[in-house]
């Protein structure tokens, strides 16, 4: 089929190939480049049809999410709140999650530990990271951070999630066509990074699961930087974990972005709010 199309001494981009494959093709003089960059080129902009499924993606996930919230109570195991998501993703016709991102207490900081058979407190903070793939294979990566039981927050997770909705709120407004990806590394807000933790990068595309670009940190840009610029029909996430290094809970919040013609149009629209 390549000989037919290209002949010998071809040269193909492949995004993804087994060994036999790549020895069959090698074999047939054909010269195999990375077609993974081409792929995320050709994902970058989305078209309407996308956004609509986008769309019915985040409010299946919403509407998955609000039940949880409902459902949650002290006495439960992390799993049996992560189970909830991965049923009702399922019910609303998903398809599959990467991750198993959830943590309660103690757990919360550092991020990025996975749903356990630990019992929620009431009073601890309970926070967990979407990454799932839903209905028309569109995903829905999004973070909320949620007070367990009926109390009021203290004042540390008062004063921690302050500072995540902060960071959420001011970098969203930098998500704009004509941005530059060395702007958003540099010039977006965070609070102070020896005193907080933070998440692994700042902003990343979103598709039909994580796409490019990846938006790193500003001591990182020589090693990982690449410079570009936003472009209307980009869709980005917007990423904040704040948990002290001196201890206690963390907070992690993250939400979904168009890049809309005339600025940023937020398409997860449910609370960042702790209750």
């Amino acid at each position: 089929m390549i000989h037919h199309h290209a002949g010998p001494r071809s040269r193909i981009a492949v995004d993804q190939l087994h060994l036999v494959g790549f020895q069959r093709l090698i074999e047939a003089g054909i010269e195999i480049g990375h077609g993974g960059e081409m792929m995320e080129l050709a994902r970058l902009i989305k078209g309407e049809d996308e956004i609509r499924a986008m769309r019915c993606a985040v409010h299946a996930c919403q509407t998955t999410m609000r039940e949880m919230r409902e459902a949650l109570a002290p006495g439960m195991t992390e799993r049996d709140v992560w189970a909830m998501l991965h049923a009702g993703n399922i019910r609303r016709a998903g398809e599959w999650i990467e991750t198993q991102i959830l943590a309660s207490g103690p757990r919360t900081n550092p991020w990025m530990q996975e749903a356990s058979s630990r019992v929620i407190q009431n009073g601890e903070l309970l926070g967990y990271d979407t990454d799932l793939v839903g209905v028309y294979g569109m995903m829905v990566d999004i973070s909320r951070t949620w007070l367990v039981g009926d109390g009021s927050p203290t004042g540390p997770q008062r004063h921690v999630h302050a500072l995540a909705l902060e960071q959420i709120q001011r970098n969203t407004e930098m998500l704009r066509p004509g941005t530059t990806f060395r702007q958003l590394v540099f010039d977006s807000w965070s609070p102070p990074h020896d005193e907080y933790r933070r998440y692994c990068c700042q902003f990343h595309g979103v598709g039909q699961c994580d796409e490019f670009p990846d938006i790193y940190w500003p001591e990182q840009w020589d090693d990982w930087g690449f410079d570009g610029e936003l472009e209307a029909g980009m869709v980005m996430t917007v990423e904040s974990f704040v948990g002290p290094r001196s201890g206690g809970e963390g907070v992690k919040l993250e939400n979904q972005v168009l890049i809309a013609e005339d600025g940023p149009e937020l398409l997860t629209e449910l609370s960042l709010d702790l209750s």
